[in-house]
């Protein structure tokens, strides 16, 4: 992509709740028409930061810088979609997405427009009439998420959005965020705990974790940086000799990292694949019992959460 200028900062953004650093020192650098993903567990920061950017919620230190940039002279608008629905539930959709425009004060002749082709964009049409609370879980997140939209902000901040929607209904969901920056340059920030959808939809990622940002780049060079190689999960009958078996890998020849992850083994190497009958037979010589054992091709953005932190993403 075309580097654009950076829109939104933050220097050293901490939030305290107590004894409880929700979020640590974080300093970030968003461009104008990037999509970028917080990637985290549940509990990592990600909504915290996020409220704090937007100025839902005040820091315990740091700031927030938004800036004007080429023919715009005043701080760009921010659209939300919360992870938790907010909605009015005995209002149509298209009841729902009028009101919403009229207090942004949208002008008339292009509220209807603009109505029309979020509940088209979102498949929602034939749903125009249909109250809220008529609406399946995955049909709120989405009219939630268009109600964020009408006003068409600069910045639309997206908490957790494929929450709650079957696989189609996420797919789609995921081409219309594609197409908002393709078509309209609209920045995006979204958080989620999804290594597919930070994959798919991201210029960007940081990964968190206990309030703190781990690291910050492209998905492919962050997939890049676990190393070369395939990896191969093992799982013992006795979880409690994980140790011994970790140092019997680690000394056969080729391997390139072996870690301990919810009680299994995850073994990296080149060709980790045609090394599996050697690892199953040295094992099994050593007297362990091996009752699982599967086998990733490809890195993912997961194996780099496990490379960061020794955990898995949840």
């Amino acid at each position: 992509m075309n580097y654009q200028p950076y829109l939104l900062e933050t220097e050293n953004l901490t939030k305290e709740f107590g004894d409880l650093t929700a979020v640590n020192d974080l300093t970030l650098k968003i461009r104008e028409g990037e999509i970028f993903g917080f990637l985290g567990p549940n509990g990592a920061g990600k909504t915290t930061a996020i409220r704090m950017m937007v100025g839902l919620l005040k820091p315990t230190s740091g700031q927030v810088k938004l800036t004007a940039n080429g023919n715009r002279n005043t701080r760009p608008d921010f659209g939300i979609c919360p992870q938790d629905l907010v909605l009015w539930e005995q209002l149509t959709c298209r009841e729902n997405l009028y009101f919403i425009g009229k207090m942004y004060d949208v002008p008339g002749d292009t509220l209807e427009s603009r109505l029309d082709d979020i509940l088209e964009k979102l498949n929602l049409s034939e749903k125009k009439d249909t109250t809220a609370a008529e609406l399946s879980g995955g049909m709120k997140r989405k009219l939630n998420m268009g109600m964020s939209l009408m006003h068409k902000p600069e910045i639309v901040v997206l908490d957790e959005p494929s929450a709650g929607l079957d696989p189609q209904s996420r797919f789609s969901l995921w081409e219309y965020i594609v197409g908002l920056r393709k078509e309209e340059n609209t920045t995006i920030i979204l958080t989620t705990h999804l290594m597919e959808e930070a994959d798919r939809l991201s210029d960007r990622v940081g990964i968190m974790d206990r309030g703190k940002m781990l690291v910050v780049d492209n998905p492919g060079e962050l997939k890049k940086s676990v190393g070369e190689g395939d990896s191969v999960t093992i799982e013992l009958d006795d979880s409690q000799r994980n140790e011994e078996a970790l140092e019997e890998l680690k000394a056969l020849e080729g391997t390139e990292e072996v870690r301990e992850v919810k009680e299994k083994l995850i073994v990296r190497a080149l060709d980790a694949v045609g090394k599996v009958p050697d690892y199953m037979e040295h094992l099994e010589k050593k007297g362990f019992d091996i009752s699982d054992i599967s086998i990733s091709r490809t890195n993912t953005l997961e194996d780099v959460f496990i490379h960061l932190t020794g955990r898995e993403l949840e």
